[in-house]
């Protein structure tokens, strides 16, 4: 099923609650020794809905009127609502043994004999909030794996190969459209491309 909440959105003040920048996010992981990644299950729907806004997200089926009584994908202020949610959670570890992004989280450790302390302290605060995780994205104590696009490991970043493909492989531009798409692949890249601006001209 697919509700469009685009009038829904238009209507809704825009919620200021910054998310974190990749770039200082990704910089804080690189040179830990072991990290553990960890993903929320439908993160945006462990969030309950404000019961005086659940008729907003109302629509019609055969067998009657429904609404949502949590937080769905699409809402204009969802990604705001949930990283003030992690934010809050998450206050005395973010920075020191944990980063998070949205529902992207990271435990790190930059000592490998302290990564199951830090991994059982973050999970206390996961277990206590009943937070629902997805088994399937788990990677505990790795030397390295990929987050947020990047490939992070104990050295540093590196860029990940398949956004570098997606550049190589990609036709000469003909549309004003396709322009624009190789111009985002080569912006996520920019920060291991030298003078990449003067490149992309």
């Amino acid at each position: 099923m697919c509700v469009f909440y685009t009038d829904l959105n238009r209507a809704c003040p825009k919620d200021g609650f910054p998310l974190p920048k990749i770039d200082q996010f990704i910089d804080s992981t690189a040179g830990n020794k072991l990290l553990s990644f960890i993903d929320a299950f439908l993160g945006y729907n462990q969030i309950m809905m404000h019961p005086s806004d659940q008729d907003k997200t109302s629509f019609i089926t055969g067998q009657g009127l429904y609404c949502c009584k949590v937080m769905q994908f699409g809402l204009k202020n969802a990604s705001a609502t949930y990283q003030r949610m992690v934010n809050k959670l998450f206050k005395q570890r973010i920075g020191r043994s944990m980063e998070v992004y949205i529902d992207d989280m990271i435990t790190k450790s930059l000592e490998a004999g302290q990564h199951p302390r830090d991994l059982r302290q973050n999970f206390q605060v996961i277990r206590n909030n009943q937070m629902r995780l997805n088994p399937v994205k788990y990677a505990y104590g790795a030397v390295a794996g990929k987050f947020l696009g990047f490939m992070v490991h104990g050295r540093g970043i590196e860029s990940n190969p398949k956004k570098i493909m997606a550049i190589i492989d990609f036709k000469s531009p003909t549309t004003l459209k396709q322009a624009q798409g190789l111009t985002g692949r080569i912006t996520a890249l920019n920060r291991f491309i030298s003078r990449s601006k003067d490149k992309c001209l």
